[in-house]
């Protein structure tokens, strides 16, 4: 069955814990994780928030040993095991993806758990990138107890491959407080 890409896909925070929320996706409405300290309108490198706001979902990867590639009209690429992103403000790549080894810090993309085996670059902190306002915003698969995120957005990972179905290259992801 052929899905019709979303637009927007809406993140609202829940009422009652301030750590989960709910996505919406067209008719498509799941659980979610955020970030440990829930949302913010000034997001800081470390804070564990979510930045409120509406970004685009700029591109997808995937962990080609566990599982196929997902379908999806956004660009998707397969992880690497040398792939990673640096959370270091003092470095010139920035919350970008860098090729590990990489002496400054960062974040690896190819995780023991399974947390990464399916995940998309959200849009935030890029152009112009500011250092210190936060790194690797991602939505990506939840832990099993749903416990909160350092700032993205996590769903179960049985409903991710449905989500991505409905997302294309214009859709846009809005967090709300």
């Amino acid at each position: 069955m052929k899905r019709t890409c979303v637009n927007l896909i809406l993140v609202r925070r829940s009422p009652l814990d301030r750590r989960r929320g709910r996505l919406q996706a067209g008719n498509l409405i799941l659980p979610c994780a955020i970030g440990r300290s829930g949302t913010t309108r000034t997001k800081r490198e470390g804070d564990g928030a979510s930045p409120i706001g509406y970004f685009a979902l700029l591109q997808g990867f995937y962990r080609p040993d566990r599982g196929p590639r997902p379908r999806t009209g956004l660009k998707l690429r397969p992880l690497r095991r040398q792939d990673g992103w640096s959370d270091d403000p003092e470095d010139r790549r920035y919350n970008r993806l860098v090729t590990l080894p990489c002496p400054t810090s960062h974040e690896k993309m190819w995780r023991d758990d399974h947390l990464y085996d399916v995940v998309v670059d959200i849009a935030w902190n890029r152009g112009p990138i500011r250092r210190g306002r936060g790194s690797a915003i991602f939505l990506h698969l939840a832990r099993p107890e749903f416990s909160p995120t350092e700032g993205c957005v996590a769903v179960h990972p049985r409903m991710i491959r449905r989500l991505l179905e409905r997302i294309g290259p214009r859709t846009q992801i809005a967090i709300l407080d």
